[in-house]
């Protein structure tokens, strides 16, 4: 089991103006997937604020996973990647790559976000939309190699095949 963290980005979400049916959705499907979800919180778009919930999740309660949503956009307050860049030590673009590439085809507009994931530290952190469409869509994407890039991470896995071959086959 993995501990992870969801951290909901929001003007209006965390004034209370709105329910955060992303974050919720993120908790249902990554609780499903075998994750404890250790920490959630909704947080107003600024910056500083957002470095540092993701430092102190990274570092100090050493999650396993932090999965961010909202602030992917191209609005003026829209500063999640920017803010998950300045903590990152590793981007991993093929998990943004993939979301976006895998969502075009429903919402082509999906090209349009900037959203990003990275490693701090043994902790990989995941940019998703702010939408519980776009977080299901996304969600679909890279569930399923989440538990490897932990793994790998933290140091479980240190040798990798193909898919499909057996150990020892090239």
């Amino acid at each position: 089991m993995y501990n992870a963290g969801v951290l909901t980005i929001s003007d209006k979400g965390s004034h209370g103006e709105r329910v955060d049916e992303s974050g919720r959705l993120i908790r249902e499907l990554i609780t499903a997937a075998g994750c404890h979800v250790a920490h959630h919180e909704i947080v107003p778009d600024e910056r500083p604020l957002i470095d540092d919930i993701l430092t102190e999740w990274a570092d100090e309660y050493n999650l396993d996973l932090i999965i961010t949503t909202g602030g992917t956009g191209l609005g003026p307050r829209d500063v999640t990647p920017e803010a998950t860049l300045s903590v990152v030590e590793k981007i991993v673009p093929g998990l943004a790559e993939a979301m976006r590439a895998q969502t075009f085809a429903a919402a082509p507009t999906s090209i349009l976000s900037r959203a990003m994931a990275g490693v701090r530290g043994k902790c990989l952190i995941i940019n998703l939309p702010g939408s519980p469409n776009g977080v299901q869509e996304c969600l679909n994407v890279v569930l399923p190699v989440i538990p490897h890039a932990i793994d790998t991470i933290k140091g479980t896995i240190t040798e990798h095949q193909p898919a499909g071959s057996k150990k020892g086959a090239h």
